[in-house]
């Protein structure tokens, strides 16, 4: 995962599973609103995947005969500021009430109907992202580079913060929440976005009422595989998500260094699969416990992370979690067992799937030269959505060579696509083609799919057919998810990508 940046591509500033985080101090301080003074009203829960099973699938009377008188209904400018713009997440909407948190941490809780902000907590850790909050049980959880925080839903104040991170690690993820437990995790990153010998991404069970740590879970051994100097990995970039019968799934980050080192090509320093990284994993929520997992790329070589919150649904009466991540593919595996239902390549590739496993095997001189497709910026980077149909899945094409110093550089400006595949069967039901990167998570309401593209544009589409019944131009360019409820559409405008843009949180509304 590198923070590269290049004049002619815009979205290798979006990377969101390689936004890393800036170590700072925590803490923080709430302010009230300047508009309508109405507090927000403690009920409803808030998810980031809209709900516990990450369906993203939303509730309300958007749809595709209607789509078309989406209007602007209020805009929110932002003054956030990092190297990947103001926002790198999905906002929640709670009982009427949107909350967002920006890349230098500050949390806001914003009026859905008016767009009034009801208050703001500001913190001095900022972080690049993915990030974001959960809202449960009374109090917005979130988190900074470093530590680990509560607010009171209704006013913003801070109810306790708790430090995770200390370097080589940080924490880039919205926290998940299931039965009084917060669950955060730390990804093996320094404060210059690069990776240090020595980072086990580690997820933490913490108290929801004080924040205790109760339990912990490490994503790959403390040993790294026999080379703590060079070696590292792991860790969470999404909240995980949660069934009814007390267990959780989340997917989880790539080992490193990659493809290797002059010295140690192709991995050489962490031999074997490097478990548990590029993988789905199951474990009871209450203790820990491992239950199964499923890995999707073995010796990863290419910063293809697995790192997509896990989909829960019903395929054809078995219940499935669907996996995706960097590399392109989408994996439904049986909720139960663990075992493969069915996996489907999106997006482009190139005949590297399997480079891993040739080099864990000894066999890298079998590894084709040339461009490797998707490269480390492309494939599946944000989470997909599902409806009891179909999966959508957001795609980023763009390749990657590897040099004889054993590092990764773009071939490709980035461009993007969604594609829909059938739940039951992974087969794909349509695709669409974009000149521009879809960084950001789709949301699905009734009969259409809304998403956003990093040139500033988001769209809805037919659910069924892929048609565009609905697009609208953002003030600012796009790497969030976006979030919907009831008769209006929450879109996060945060890349400046053009002189003269200016980040905000745009709503638009049925009659606008």
């Amino acid at each position: 995962m590198s923070g590269m940046k290049s004049g002619k591509t815009w979205a290798a500033l979006l990377l969101l599973a390689a936004l890393t985080a800036l170590a700072g101090c925590g803490g923080g301080s709430s302010t009230g609103s300047s508009g309508s003074g109405e507090e927000a009203k403690l009920t409803g829960d808030g998810w980031p995947g809209i709900d516990q099973a990450a369906t993203r699938d939303a509730e309300g009377e958007i749809n595709g005969k209607n789509a078309s008188e989406l209007e602007v209904a209020w805009s929110l400018p932002s003054k956030a500021q990092s190297t990947y713009g103001a926002y790198a997440t999905s906002p929640v909407i709670s009982n009427g009430v949107v909350y967002i948190q920006d890349l230098e941490s500050a949390v806001q809780a914003i009026n859905l109907e008016s767009g009034d902000v009801e208050w703001t907590w500001q913190s001095e850790s900022a972080t690049q992202g993915p990030n974001g909050v959960t809202v449960a049980d009374g109090k917005v959880f979130g988190a900074t580079a470093s530590e680990a925080f509560a607010l009171d839903q209704e006013t913003g104040k801070e109810l306790w913060s708790v430090p995770i991170a200390e370097s080589p690690l940080a924490i880039d993820m919205a926290p998940g929440y299931n039965d009084g437990l917060v669950y955060v995790a730390t990804v093996p990153v320094n404060v210059n976005s690069e990776y240090q010998g020595g980072g086990v991404g580690t997820l933490y069970a913490l108290d929801a009422k004080t924040g205790k740590k109760m339990w912990t879970w490490d994503t790959v051994p403390k040993s790294l595989w026999g080379n703590k100097k060079e070696n590292a990995g792991g860790g969470l970039w999404y909240p995980p998500t949660f069934d009814e019968k007390g267990s959780m799934y989340f997917g989880t980050g790539n080992p490193v260094p990659y493809p290797g080192t002059p010295n140690q090509p192709w991995g050489a320093s962490r031999p074997g699969p490097n478990l548990y990284t590029n993988s789905m994993v199951k474990l009871n929520a209450k203790t820990g416990k491992l239950d199964w997992y499923y890995q999707q790329t073995p010796h990863d070589l290419y910063d293809w992370d697995f790192q997509n919150p896990p989909i829960l649904a019903s395929a054809g009466g078995r219940e499935v979690a669907i996996g995706s991540g960097k590399n392109g593919i989408v994996t439904a595996v049986d909720a139960k067992s663990g075992k493969p239902v069915w996996s489907t390549p999106v997006g482009k590739h190139n005949g590297h799937d399997d480079d891993g496993m040739l080099a864990m095997k000894g066999e890298a001189s079998k590894i084709k030269k040339g461009e490797v497709l998707p490269g480390n910026l492309g494939g599946v980077i944000s989470p997909p959505a599902a409806s009891d149909k179909a999966v959508f899945v957001p795609v980023v094409n763009g390749g990657i060579e590897v040099t004889p110093e054993q590092t990764l550089n773009n071939t490709a400006e980035l461009q993007g696509g969604m594609v829909a595949l059938d739940i039951k069967t992974g087969k794909v039901l349509w695709e669409q083609e974009y000149p521009a990167a879809a960084y950001g998570s789709p949301v699905v309401m009734n009969d259409v799919v809304f998403f956003a593209t990093f040139d500033g544009t988001v769209r809805g589409l037919d659910a069924e057919s892929g048609g565009e019944v609905w697009s609208a131009s953002l003030p600012a360019g796009a790497n969030s998810g976006v979030a919907a409820s009831g008769n209006t559409l929450v879109v996060p405008a945060g890349i400046p990508a053009a002189e003269g843009q200016q980040p905000e949180l745009v709503a638009f509304r049925l009659g606008g």
